[in-house]
């Protein structure tokens, strides 16, 4: 079995979603190495969200940003933790709901993505800054 880690830093994006499959491929050259496994993809934060999802279509993404939006309102009177500004308390609730955690099957030394599928980072917050995360490929 084989184990290769990675923690790196994406650059900060807007709020929105976004796809990160190429930065996170290029990160860990070393799937290659895999014929049969997993890549485990961790974000090491709280308001910020890891999903897959289309990548072909950008209105796709915009979509998932109005969707989420709607459902988890920056406005919504009874959110107590508010001193970080009005994005912070929904950002851990969207973050909640699409998880900080991706595994993804490594077939043949490639990430076995379906043909329109990509990862995406959803960033929550108004100026989340820079993204860490720990990329883990573990196989034979």
């Amino acid at each position: 079995m084989k184990i290769f880690q990675k923690h790196i830093s994406l650059k900060a994006h807007s709020r929105g979603f976004h796809l990160i499959t190429d930065e996170v491929e290029d990160a860990l050259p070393e799937i290659r190495e895999i014929k049969m496994g997993t890549l485990q993809v961790f974000i090491k934060h709280t308001s910020a969200g890891l999903t897959i999802n289309e990548n072909a279509d950008p209105t796709v993404r915009k979509d998932f940003e109005t969707f989420i939006n709607d459902l988890v309102s920056e406005t919504y009177p009874r959110f107590i933790h508010t001193y970080e500004g009005p994005d912070d308390m929904p950002a851990h609730i969207k973050s909640s709901l699409f998880g900080s955690t991706l595994n993804i099957p490594i077939s043949n030394g490639k990430l076995a993505l379906g043909t329109w599928q990509g990862i995406y980072l959803g960033e929550f917050r108004n100026y989340g800054g820079p993204r860490k995360l720990i990329i883990t490929a573990m196989g034979a």
